[in-house]
């Protein structure tokens, strides 16, 4: 997914990105080629990064920023020459949505930034906000200190287990703008594994009497296909004991227990949806679309890639599911059984009624959808996926920090003109609900009764808790300006101490 969006990004003079007008119109931006030349942005001494951070606006005056017509969104009368505008720095460069060691002037829906991942700006007074990808912040690599006038930008569409430093509240509330998983978040990009709503209305790959068929030539009725086992989600564990109740074949290096074919031994098939691995895995009538990780809003193609398909997904991840399903019975959910033996009776019983499992293909007609929080979501989400017709969701997402920055310093500058007449622009804090995620919990069984040697339960609750302190700890850095983020552990080390006083 994020390798489509970067392969959309920065690849013409017409890049994409968000309008967020009132009326919500999408347009294209037009971003200009502009670098920091090395020459200019040499800053020697630490004591002259020291003193840049105080510099007036004008510090970056000789820097050269190409000046080009740019088309302005509805909305944008935005203009200040490329040396007025804020910057936005992407602290993770490769994530950067535009071309490589690039510094862009961008035009969003109602103003104007200067867009770089050249982290030598990073205290400069004119850069406003910088931007993390969340699988690769880390706390000890946390650019400090942390300046008074900078916001900081979360963007995180991926699972909870690359970094549950975010599923904390310490954690979080160390962003002021989130575009993540969450419906909650500021910039939600929970849809982001469903194209369009047409993928769902795909006639079947393979037919009911097809599968059938197969299945009397000794074709399991349910696929297991994973070679990441070792998950937070524990999904082998549960597998495992539901392999005890209905036949499962499972092709990967998970549980292995039936050979692919091997013209289909490539995994890179797998993720980018080639035909004859989609028509290979459309023979099974039920596919266990277990995610790799727990989260209210985290659904991926596990889930909307056998909808696609025309199979019935058996899902375990997102506790809210069913609040982005096509209908009330197009997914199987896990959870809604007491136990794997209950869910293979409840398989069996489909694979052997072929009305009842039509049933759950119904959503590919699409009159039968009737979820309409699932169509405003399509319908108003303003980026789109695989789709050059409209923005992706990295521009959105900039656009969207663009925005909010030029907003918020308008505020400022009015507040300080007239502090009786002008209220100070509020801090906006991002909050669990952005983004946390619950603590790892077995697949299987209760957690008290795994054995201490237990190879999960010594590695996953054990990181979830450690991402705490390390939240705590980059809290406790920022709250006493240091600019060594080497210091994390000291200062989780000094809390550890005082909890232990019974100290707050």
């Amino acid at each position: 997914m994020l390798s489509d969006a970067l392969q959309m990004a920065g690849r013409s003079k017409m890049a994409p990105c968000v309008c967020l007008g009132l009326l919500g119109v999408l347009c294209w931006v037009w971003v200009s080629f502009a670098s920091f030349p090395d020459d200019q942005l040499s800053l020697g001494t630490m004591d002259a990064v020291d003193r840049a951070a105080f510099q007036p606006q004008s510090a970056l005056s000789e820097m050269e920023f190409a000046s080009v017509s740019s088309y302005r969104g509805p909305g944008n009368l935005d203009g200040r020459s490329n040396k007025e505008l804020p910057i936005l720095l992407w602290w993770s460069a490769g994530l950067f949505p535009h071309f490589s060691g690039d510094s862009e002037r961008i035009d969003c829906a109602r103003s104007s930034c200067l867009a770089t991942s050249n982290r030598k700006v990073q205290l400069y007074k004119r850069t406003a906000s910088i931007i993390f990808y969340g699988t690769d912040f880390r706390a000890y690599e946390a650019p400090l200190p942390r300046l008074q006038h900078q916001t900081w930008a979360l963007f995180h569409e991926e699972s909870p287990m690359n970094n549950y430093l975010l599923s904390h509240g310490p954690g979080l509330r160390l962003f002021n703008y989130t575009g993540t998983l969450s419906r909650e978040s500021d910039y939600p990009l929970t849809l982001q594994w469903l194209p369009f709503l047409d993928y769902l209305f795909t006639p079947a790959s393979v037919s009911l009497e097809e599968k059938t068929r197969l299945r009397g030539e000794a074709l399991a009725p349910v696929l297991y296909m994973q070679s990441h086992c070792d998950v937070p989600s524990d999904r082998d564990r549960f597998v495992k004991e539901l392999m005890k109740y209905i036949q499962v074949d499972s092709y990967g290096k998970c549980l292995n227990n039936k050979p692919l074919p091997g013209n289909l031994e490539d995994t890179s098939t797998a993720t980018e949806e080639e035909q004859s691995f989609m028509t290979f895995v459309a023979r099974y009538k039920f596919h266990l679309a277990l995610e790799n990780g727990l989260c209210p809003d985290y659904m991926t193609e596990k889930l909307w890639r056998p909808l696609h398909q025309g199979c019935v997904p058996v899902y375990r991840g997102s506790s809210v599911v069913a609040d982005w399903m096509p209908n009330n019975h197009s997914a199987i959910v896990v959870d809604d059984f007491s136990s794997p033996q209950a869910l293979a009776e409840f398989l069996k019983r489909l694979d052997e009624n072929d009305d009842e499992y039509r049933e759950y293909l119904e959503f590919k007609n699409p009159k039968r959808v009737t979820n309409a929080r699932l169509l405003d979501a399509l319908e108003s989400r303003e980026w789109g996926v695989n789709d050059m017709t409209k923005p992706n969701y990295l521009n959105g997402f900039e656009c969207y920090v663009c925005d909010q920055e030029n907003a918020r310093l308008a505020a400022a500058r009015a507040h300080r003109k007239g502090p009786n007449t002008s209220k100070p622009p509020q801090a906006k804090v991002a909050k669990n609900s952005h983004m946390g995620c619950p603590l790892p919990s077995p697949g299987y069984g209760h957690v008290q009764d795994l054995p201490a040697d237990d190879g999960w339960l010594q590695t996953w609750p054990q990181d979830y808790w450690q991402s705490l302190d390390q939240a705590e700890g980059l809290e406790s850095l920022i709250r006493h300006n240091e600019s060594d983020p080497s210091l994390l552990w000291k200062h989780i080390q000094s809390m550890a101490v005082r909890r232990a006083r019974g100290k707050p």
